[in-house]
């Protein structure tokens, strides 16, 4: 699979990485042997960048991880993990001594001295422009327990504000078919300040997988059916803070776009790769043949890249208007 430098960690992932939210089971029951079966077959099928935070199961998507990796000593993975969700969202919060709570507990549950990337997780706007945190994000740096550090951001904004810094090492926002506003500024930003971007959300929470319909029934546990009014966290987080009937549409429309011998979701993944700027892309996957045909749209992005003004097309006609001003 094709690598790309992860920003200024200078570490080449695989263009298709891997997101682990769902191995905490935060969108239903997965068993142990199910999440290692999904990382044995990430593994095999060329991927290099697993993407974890501390929230994740309350820990159990880093242990899951950690254990992984313990037991495939060999493996050269990159795993980013995400921290400050397990506290009240105010700016206070986001200290140095909290910092070292949350990346010592990170460590234990990854197995590590050192991590590779922390992000902060989507804190509240104005810790992206505060100065006493990048500055204990560099003293974390220089005391040797993370290796690089970025950020994860709700809003274009948000990630705008990071990359003006000069240590920030990557941005991790929603980009894909739906959500469409980072192309404007934000990947041109971050080339240009050689910060890696990590697309996530790749799919819209599934939308894009062409497999949904009206009639689709969510687990009382999974994130698509109690936050879809953003009850719980940012609605941009469930099916991009699209619509749910008028994503479906847009899905039934994209997936004409699709090339002969590509499935929806990997034409879908494979459109962002194709993005001047990305360096990662992290669908999740809840088996091991959804994670081999999530790895497989790397192979599909010459194709991809041909639909962009279609897709473009598609966004105007139903989220432009709604979803641009947003995020």
């Amino acid at each position: 699979m094709e690598k790309r430098t992860l920003g200024t960690t200078g570490h080449p992932v695989s263009v298709i990485g891997l997101g682990t939210w769902q191995l905490g089971a935060d969108w239903g029951e997965v068993e142990d042997e199910d999440a290692v079966a999904v990382l044995d077959a990430a593994v095999e099928a060329g991927v290099t960048f697993f993407d974890t935070a501390d929230v994740y199961g309350d820990g159990r998507s880093e242990s899951t991880i950690g254990a992984f990796l313990k037991d495939n000593p060999d493996l050269d993975i990159f795993v980013g993990t995400k921290m400050g969700r397990r506290v009240d969202q105010i700016p206070e919060n986001y200290t140095l001594a909290n910092f070292r709570q949350w990346i010592d507990r990170s460590r234990t549950n990854l197995g590590v001295d050192t991590l590779d990337l922390v992000q902060l997780h989507c804190p509240p706007t104005s810790v992206y422009s505060s100065d006493e945190v990048y500055d204990a994000l560099d003293t974390l740096v220089s005391d040797g327990v993370i290796r690089n550090y970025g950020v994860s951001v709700e809003r274009t904004d948000e990630a705008l504000a990071a990359i003006s810094r000069g240590n920030t090492a990557s941005v991790q926002i929603i980009l894909n078919a739906f959500r469409l506003k980072p192309l404007d500024d934000v990947l041109p930003a971050a080339k240009a300040a050689g910060v890696g971007i990590i697309a996530r959300v790749p799919l819209a929470s599934g939308l894009l997988s062409g497999k949904y319909t009206s009639d689709t029934a969510f687990a009382e546990n999974d994130h698509r059916n109690y936050n879809r009014n953003g009850a719980a966290f940012d609605v941009g987080e469930t099916f991009s803070g699209v619509d749910y009937e008028t994503g479906l549409q847009a899905a039934r429309e994209f997936a004409e776009l699709v090339p002969e011998g590509t499935t929806t979701a990997q034409a879908a993944l494979a459109w962002i790769v194709a993005q001047d700027g990305v360096s990662t892309v992290i669908p999740g996957a809840r088996t091991p043949e959804q994670a081999r045909a999530n790895a497989a749209a790397a192979g599909f992005t010459d194709a991809a890249a041909g639909i962009s003004d279609a897709v473009t097309a598609i966004y105007d006609r139903h989220f432009r208007a709604t979803v641009h001003p947003k995020w």
